[in-house]
């Protein structure tokens, strides 16, 4: 598995403490023919940091972010988890949007405008199987990871990392079931 979901740093860290299984996409500016599209099932989470902004955050989360210049990124990049994309969720109803805010880390703005975002494009709820890493492993940055995209390409597939999953199959379930019964019943991607 050498494939990466890039993600806010902060997300990346809800997830693999467990206390959110669920990302919200539209997809970056240099997605693949202008659309947000699962490219991989099985993923790295990989943190980023640039845009990365407090006040599209809920509290707690949005006292826990320092701002970074534009183009700033680590030399280095620790990844601690891996993840299951187990349901891809499109969410085109504003009510819907409104519902799933106790679920995931951003505040009812940012939500409210990525869904206003390219309106004829839904939004996509991806419940993630998170599984934190015994040790975590460090990868060089390369300028090939950066700009507004989704997903990138590690030159290494790290094979031999031990993780154990951040919530039990029971718990896991319960939360795609509250979220599933949200946005209608989603099919398994």
């Amino acid at each position: 598995m050498n494939a990466a979901l890039k993600e806010w740093a902060i997300a990346v860290e809800a997830l693999t403490q467990g206390k959110t299984i669920l990302l919200l996409r539209k997809g970056g500016i240099r997605e693949e023919r202008g659309r947000f599209t699962v490219a991989h099932h099985q993923v790295w989470l990989y943190p980023t940091y640039e845009h990365q902004q407090p006040n599209l955050l809920k509290s707690p989360y949005d006292q826990q972010v320092q701002p970074v210049p534009s183009g700033w990124h680590p030399e280095q990049v620790v990844l601690t988890s891996w993840a299951e994309i187990t349901h891809v969720l499109p969410i085109q109803q504003e009510a819907a949007v409104q519902a799933l805010l106790p679920f995931h880390i951003w505040n009812e703005a940012w939500v409210s405008d990525r869904l206003r975002w390219k309106p004829q494009q839904p939004l996509y709820g991806l419940l993630l199987r998170v599984h934190a890493l015994e040790t975590p492993l460090t990868v060089p940055y390369h300028s090939d990871y950066g700009g507004c995209k989704s997903w990138i390409e590690l030159p290494t597939s790290f094979t031999n990392a031990k993780a154990q999953a951040v919530l039990t199959d029971a718990s896991y379930q319960d939360v795609v079931s509250q979220i599933q019964q949200i946005v209608g019943i989603g099919e398994k991607e």
